[in-house]
């Protein structure tokens, strides 16, 4: 195993370049030329925060592993997803990481929230230790759901962030759910936070003559993850022309999923090949230097992306959105329910208005072994994500 992984990790750098072609390159909601906008492509690509496995961070736990190797992909992957939606909500979709320039601490405070330390907010350690509460031991491998769990979870300790985390089961978005998750009051403790919160909420286009307590109690940031399974074994094609357009959403926060037991997290797409940042090659684990600035430049992939084929990815995945305000997710509505319309098109989920009455509520879901609903909840946290109700034609 220990060869294979080696071996695996040194081809990592044969990467090819893109396609010549006249197809466009979508990346998480912007359109691209090859022809034209190369450079723009892949600066967008070497923006996003890459994390890959890692080896001589401090024991998960105290006494458990220094690496995640060959067990961390999927945690990786979610760290990979939800870091975009820290990104959009900080700094903006438009950021850019220019190797050697001098970043804006809100960049560092995104960053921070994911190194490998156990009180970082999405570190490693606090996604293998909340996984326990799921029934996951440590090194255990996640599915797509697991670590969306896991992750609303831990969003509810970054107050820095404040994020509604959505996670829409049984392949229905309910939109009264996502609006009373979202209007939750939001109330400021001290000047200090409100000022902080201010410049945040300014610099995310909020207009200035608004209030401030207003725009506060209005809308918290949606991050919406969908688990879906596309089929048994492969992907139902009859599904491929959705997904590409969930790349074409300005909200898009990209998909985790993958091969059997091999996450990536998939970023764009061209032609009939997905754009994926993978998180299968070891490198050390970051500490930060003596003036107290982290090193970065591990955490951003600097070669052009790797590429599969969209018939080759395994049916369980997850799908992600970023809405940052009440706007975004009335668009993004729109959006979804225009591409019902499009020919050849099969929804990947149904979104409503409000809760089939035979559903239970998320919400208020008990997520205890005597919960009522006990069926749902093994459907939760089931060992492969295996599973979701199978969509069909």
């Amino acid at each position: 195993l220990f060869l294979a992984t080696l071996t695996y990790d040194t081809l990592r750098f044969e990467y090819e370049d893109f396609p010549e072609t006249k197809e466009p390159v979508w990346i998480l909601g912007r359109k691209y030329s090859v022809f034209t906008e190369k450079e723009e492509i892949l600066l967008d690509v070497t923006s996003r925060l890459w994390f890959t496995y890692r080896k001589n961070f401090p024991a998960i736990g105290g006494t458990g592993p220094t690496s995640d190797t060959g067990w961390g992909c999927m945690l990786r992957c979610g760290q990979m997803i939800f870091a975009q939606a820290l990104v959009c909500r900080h700094l903006g979709r438009d950021w850019r990481w220019i190797k050697g320039k001098r970043q804006m601490d809100n960049y560092f405070n995104v960053l921070n929230a994911f190194i490998d330390k156990k009180d970082s907010y999405y570190s490693i350690h606090q996604i293998a230790q909340m996984g326990v509460g799921e029934g996951k031991s440590i090194g255990q491998w996640y599915g797509p759901n697991t670590v969306a769990q896991v992750l609303k979870k831990l969003a509810t300790f970054d107050t820095w962030s404040s994020l509604a985390v959505h996670i829409a089961m049984d392949n229905t978005v309910v939109m009264e759910e996502i609006r009373r998750l979202c209007q939750s009051n939001v109330l400021c403790a001290g000047a200090a936070a409100c000022s902080a919160l201010e410049s945040d909420v300014l610099y995310n286009g909020c207009p200035e003559d608004v209030g401030l307590r207003e725009r506060l109690t209005l809308w918290k940031p949606l991050v919406l993850l969908i688990p879906l399974r596309l089929g048994l074994t492969e992907i139902n094609e009859a599904y491929i022309e959705t997904l590409k357009h969930c790349f074409m959403m300005p909200q898009s926060l990209g998909v985790i999923g993958g091969k059997p037991n091999s996450a990536h997290y998939f970023i764009g797409y061209v032609g009939e090949e997905l754009i994926y940042l993978d998180p299968h090659t070891t490198q050390p684990a970051v500490e930060p230097g003596d003036s107290g600035c982290l090193p970065d430049e591990s955490f951003h992939c600097q070669h052009p992306p790797c590429r599969m084929s969209i018939a080759e990815l395994d049916p369980s995945i997850a799908v992600g959105f970023f809405c940052n305000t009440e706007a975004d997710f009335n668009d993004w509505c729109q959006q979804i329910k225009k591409l019902s319309l499009v020919r050849g098109a099969l929804p990947m989920f149904e979104l409503v208005e409000r809760q089939p009455s035979h559903f239970s509520n998320p919400d208020v879901l008990n997520l205890t072994p005597d919960s009522s609903d006990a069926d749902r909840l093994e459907r939760f946290f089931d060992s492969e994500d295996e599973d979701f109700e199978i969509l069909s034609l």
